[in-house]
């Protein structure tokens, strides 16, 4: 998937800044999509001279004035045709699975320390999901939410997001019980 129908679908909360788009990819957007801010501007660059966003400055005082952008009805269309294509599967590439399949030839507790460390970040997480739910649901329970929305994009992939890592830590928990038992079982012997 390209940044540029990120961008788009984040324009979809409104006109926002470089900063502005850089904070949601940071935040509500972190669960399933990362940019640096270099690659975020310079795609928005990209994506002016191609007429899918526009700019504007908003001339500030005290402050630099920044420019905001808007996703134009040609970026609409493109971001239309994007959402009827197929997605891609997407497939675990992960460091650390490496590791644990090779954990009987390595360095065992170092492997288990890596597995909590990924379940702290997991909690971590978690927290911040929480925390963007609260700021999403405004006092209003789910339902509410769900029913009085216009956009209810951000919502859905907040709950992958938070699905994930719960995931995340029900996967490390029975990890590492088989390895403590495995340990435990060595040292018996």
């Amino acid at each position: 998937m390209a940044l540029r129908n990120a961008v788009m679908a984040a324009l979809l909360e409104g006109e926002a800044s470089g900063y502005d788009l850089a904070k949601r990819f940071d935040t509500a957007t972190a669960d399933f999509w990362t940019s640096t801010p270099q690659q975020l501007y310079r795609e928005l660059e990209r994506m002016e001279g191609e007429g899918l966003i526009r700019a504007r400055v908003v001339e500030q005082e005290r402050r630099p004035n920044k420019r905001v952008f808007s996703l134009t009805e040609e970026g609409r269309s493109a971001l239309h045709a994007f959402t009827r294509r197929p997605a891609k599967p997407t497939a675990i590439r992960d460091e650390m699975l490496v590791k644990l399949q090779a954990v009987d030839a390595g360095d065992a507790e170092a492997v288990r320390t890596t597995i909590m460390e990924r379940m702290e970040r997991a909690r971590a997480k978690l927290a911040r999901y929480e925390r963007i739910r609260d700021r999403l649901l405004e006092g209003r329970s789910e339902e509410e939410y769900l029913r009085e929305t216009d956009h209810v994009g951000p919502y859905l992939t907040l709950m992958r997001g938070r699905y994930f890592e719960e995931e995340n830590l029900r996967w490390g928990g029975e990890v590492l019980a088989i390895l403590d038992a495995r340990a435990a079982r060595r040292t018996s012997r």
